[in-house]
């Protein structure tokens, strides 16, 4: 795991070695372990290590292969490095390394050896002889790839701040997309909250050449789902879904530093502590966060799971004082604003403290094995969507009086939902995963921005060969490449990286994902939460755990922004308030009636506010 960061341009430039230089301390937090450059007359690479596999000085990168023709910088794991290489008998090997087998791979197979790698990684690969730069993002997107075109020169790194550092970059926020930030909690890739500065997607690869880019995708949910689940029982399915599981975490554990796992006491982190447990002699490491407000803490349930699996378990109880004096350098360390960021820091940062340089996490299952309300309700709307045959004046109507007679956010939901013109999901996912409702937003920000950047991620992921999947891997697909991709991943990597913690995510692997989206949904109706997943574990957790409510690794927001974190939250308010990029009379007002107890603004409606007023004071971004 590391950080990169480079420029091609097609013309010599005596600046850009300067400018790579500053981009690559910028990420220094991403790699202490080693740093390296490589600069010729088109081209100037930048590294940063964060040592996980072969500690030696032989995993130096810039790393160049046994012809000294290229030359690449990478951030990842190729966790099937080993069978790769065995793949490749006539290559020189001079290293231990996965860096050293993607060369070897791309000298053998060019950009199709990517197809041939199981792992997280972004790396980039310069081939002096053609004077190309081949840049390349993993299938699920788990690491990260900005990158931006200016003056005939492109940039590119792990982390946005990196591109910005160059001087090179005008540090412009994008307005275009401040409304869909309001809305999601995020900005979709391939924009960001940048001006001109976007993220390669994940599955996709670029080729820099002639002074021309060119992108293409290599991998998408819709054309490399399995169907080898077809025609088999539930019982064969749930044996198939253990093996690639217990695989999955097996590949993870590969490691020459210590590691452990983040354990927050629901089914997925759970299952994976579970399944490291049985495939390895020594006691896992499992870290949780715990809270004085009982009914945010999930701390009983990890401790029965570390009981169980007799891990060496630690518990850190978070008081509020304690993340106000956290809270700063937490939000500073958002490379790209989102809501949820310093919940990752902080179990980071405890995990790293404790000597671990690894972990594995759950991450992925709500979104693989149908964990979210919306997969039930999806099916449910497909049941009701008669409904949609009523008149669209009607439907607006039943929808207001609805509203009308039970004010609330989820009256707001069913009424948004009766004025879309049909039942699909690219009509009812989008209201499922707004986190502002539309009216809020247009207030907040106006309504002559771009909101509608799901229902193009949803027309771009479920066309042609992806309509013909069952519904709840529709709703998966939905999940994976908006909420997944663009916070969760996003904010692990970034909040992680900035302790220099490596985060290995089990149920991304790319064959595990391939085969759970072929499977239909009679046997992945959630009659009760994943149970698909829970058939698949058979024994290995306990009922209480598999048969609790669902809660999230959430904090208690809404009481700390009200008492102990408020000073610091109005603040920033105030700031943004004097800011023109929003209507500061309406957040005034907004943040007053929060603080009175009015139920119709949410305490994650003002920490937004909060989250993008520091990003652009720490980044001094111009508004």
């Amino acid at each position: 795991m590391c950080g990169i960061a480079g420029i091609y341009s097609a013309k010599p430039d005596p600046q850009r070695a300067v400018a790579v230089r500053a981009m690559n301390n910028n990420i220094a937090h991403r790699g202490p372990d080693d740093e390296g450059y490589y600069n010729d007359d088109f081209v100037a690479l930048a590294h940063r290590r964060l040592a996980i596999l072969d500690l030696s000085p032989a995993g130096h990168q810039p790393m160049h292969d046994s012809t000294q023709r290229y030359e690449i910088i990478f951030n990842g794991e190729i966790y099937n490095f080993k069978e790769v290489r065995k793949e490749l008998p006539n290559y020189n090997f001079q290293t231990q390394s996965d860096t050293e087998v993607i060369l070897a791979a791309y000298q053998e197979w060019g950009p199709y050896c990517l197809h041939r790698f199981n792992g997280m990684f972004a790396f980039a690969l310069w081939d002096k002889e053609e004077q190309s730069l081949f840049i390349a993002r993993d299938r699920l997107g788990i690491k990260p790839l900005y990158y931006t075109e200016t003056n005939g020169s492109w940039l590119f790194a792990s982390e946005i701040r990196a591109i910005l550092a160059s001087g090179l970059v005008k540090k412009k926020l994008n307005r275009n997309v401040l409304a869909e930030f309001f809305m999601y909690q995020t900005v979709h890739a391939p924009r960001t909250l940048i001006s001109n500065v976007n993220m390669l997607l994940p599955g996709h690869y670029m080729i820099l050449k002639n002074g021309a880019m060119h992108i293409t995708r290599w991998w998408s949910p819709k054309e490399n789902y399995s169907v080898a689940s077809q025609a088999k029982t539930y019982k064969e399915v749930c044996k198939d879904v253990q093996q690639l599981l217990t695989a999955a975490v097996e590949r993870r554990l590969i490691s020459d530093v210590p590691f452990g796992a983040f354990l927050s006491g629901g089914i997925d982190s759970s299952a994976v502590v579970g399944m490291m447990s049985r495939i390895q002699q020594q006691p896992v490491k499992t870290f949780t966060i715990a809270f004085g407000e009982k009914e945010f803490s999930e701390a009983g349930f990890a401790k029965q799971v570390a009981n169980k699996f007799k891990t060496d378990h630690t518990e850190f109880l978070l008081k509020p004082e304690d993340f106000l004096k956290a809270l700063p350098v937490a939000l500073n360390a958002l490379d790209h604003p989102s809501g949820d960021g310093p919940n990752s820091y902080i179990v980071s940062q405890l995990t790293r403290k404790h000597g671990v340089t690894m972990a594995l996490s759950g991450l992925g299952g709500d979104e693989l094995f149908a964990g979210y309300p919306v997969f039930n309700r999806s099916l449910k709307i497909e049941q009701y969507n008669w409904l949609f045959s009523i008149p669209a004046p009607l439907r607006r109507l039943m929808g207001s009086v609805v509203a009308t007679l039970k004010p609330g956010i989820a009256s707001e939901k069913l009424a948004q939902l009766l004025r879309n013109k049909d039942g699909s999901l690219y009509e009812t996912f989008p209201v499922s995963r707004q986190v502002g409702l539309p009216r809020h937003v247009t207030a907040l920000a106006g309504n002559s921005h771009e909101t509608d950047a799901l229902q193009e991620i949803l027309k771009r992921e479920l066309s042609n060969r992806g309509s013909n999947l069952p519904t709840l891997s529709k709703v998966s697909v939905a999940e994976i490449t908006t909420y997944m991709q663009n916070v969760l991943l996003r904010d692990t990597d970034q909040m992680s990286m900035a302790v220099a913690l490596e985060v290995r995510v089990p149920f991304l692997d790319y064959e595990l994902v391939e085969y759970v989206l072929g499977i239909g949904d009679e046997f992945k109706r959630p009659v009760f939460p994943k149970k698909l997943l829970v058939d698949s574990l058979g024994d290995l957790l306990p009922d209480e755990v598999i048969h609790r409510k669902k809660m999230g690794f959430v904090f208690p927001w809404e009481i700390w922004l009200k008492n102990e974190l408020r000073t610091f939250c109005e603040d920033k308010i105030q700031q943004l308030i004097r800011r023109e990029i929003i209507n500061g009379k309406y957040l005034a007002a907004s943040w007053e009636r929060f603080l009175k107890g009015d139920k119709n603004v949410r305490w994650l409606d003002m920490w937004l506010c909060v989250v993008l007023e520091n990003w652009l004071e720490a980044n001094n971004i111009e508004a």
